[in-house]
């Protein structure tokens, strides 16, 4: 099965006042297309470092990355951003809504800004998807955690992308809203949508193919579940 990302021996440092700090070190994995992935590990580990990295959100110091079979390391900022807007999309713990715009609104902004005129429409179907229609008139402080959530991954495939990065999304969410949103994504797998979560939660790894745990930024395991 096709790769959609190959990361080979990944450095990163960060330089601490008169101390090198070393987040990842000689990190090394590829996953396959349609996949789901789990990186667990305390903070400080370095996932978040590395899922930024896969991103091409930041640069390593050394090691190679390939996205979609592009080498990211030979694209500029500009290229690189042309390429994740197309090929990925993101959720984060903390859902990064705009507080001022409905559910709707958040979720088809993107689309508007870039001059779409069926935006409302589309948003509305993926508002029905994670099954969000009728609060689509809702803001954020209107939706509970779990909601927000659903709203935000909504707004993560508006351009059908190929890779979802999720950075620990249940994190801020009790277990039945969590559980619900792991269905979810779940469910945007099944579809085809390849999957690489971030989590320190072992209930949430279990619903990977793959897991690897990582410690200081190392990693010291790799598990196939299925």
């Amino acid at each position: 099965m096709a790769k959609i990302l190959n990361v080979v021996n990944l450095k990163k440092t960060y330089n601490s006042g008169s101390k090198e700090l070393t987040v990842l070190d000689d990190i090394s994995f590829e996953i396959e297309t349609g996949s789901t992935f789990s990186i667990i590990g305390p903070s400080g580990s370095g996932k978040t470092t590395l899922l930024g990295l896969c991103a091409g959100l930041d640069r390593p110091d050394s090691g190679t990355i390939e996205l979609c079979g592009i080498p990211l390391t030979n694209l500029n900022e500009d290229e690189r951003a042309l390429l994740r807007n197309k090929e990925v999309g993101f959720i984060f713990q903390n859902f990064q809504l705009l507080p001022t715009l409905t559910a709707l609104e958040n979720v088809s902004v993107p689309l508007e800004l870039q001059g779409s005129k069926k935006a409302g429409k589309f948003g509305m179907e993926l508002l029905d998807k994670v099954g969000l229609a009728d609060r689509f008139h809702h803001y954020p402080s209107q939706l509970s955690g779990g909601e927000q959530q659903r709203v935000a991954i909504a707004r993560a495939v508006l351009n059908n992308p190929k890779l979802l990065l999720a950075d620990e999304p249940t994190g801020n969410l009790d277990s039945t809203n969590g559980n619900e949103v792991m269905d979810l994504l779940i469910d945007l797998n099944e579809a085809g949508t390849t999957i690489i979560m971030v989590t320190h939660s072992e209930h949430d790894a279990k619903y990977s193919h793959r897991i690897i745990r990582m410690l200081d930024g190392q990693k010291v395991t790799e598990n196939i579940l299925a």
